[in-house]
């Protein structure tokens, strides 16, 4: 199975150890907060209900478990990135549809 990439940069933010600003970016900064934000293209927004979808597979589909796995399957599906255990899941579930189809 080939390594997949998603493109996705991602950046972390350690607050002990903040980015340096250059003097033009200060000076940005301090002109961001005073100036007005224009919300022209922006739809209204009263009134409106922000709810979070449901969830894709029920809740009670899933059981957690403790499985063993050898080291290099683990590290080599962790290297695919972050939900690599639904990755698992799926290979698993390729398995078990392959089995089911020979018997």
């Amino acid at each position: 199975m080939k390594e997949k990439t998603t493109g996705v940069v991602r950046f972390s933010f350690d607050p002990a150890n903040p980015p340096k600003l250059t003097s033009a970016q200060k000076k940005q900064l301090r002109e961001l907060k005073n100036r007005k934000i224009d919300y022209s293209d922006i739809p209204a927004q009263r009134g409106a209900k922000w709810t979070r979808p449901g969830d894709l597979i029920p809740a009670g589909n899933k059981k957690q478990v403790t499985m063993r796995l050898d080291a290099d399957v683990l590290e080599f599906f962790r290297k695919t990135g972050s939900r690599y255990q639904s990755r698992i899941n799926a290979a698993l579930r390729e398995y078990m549809k392959a089995h089911q189809k020979a018997s």
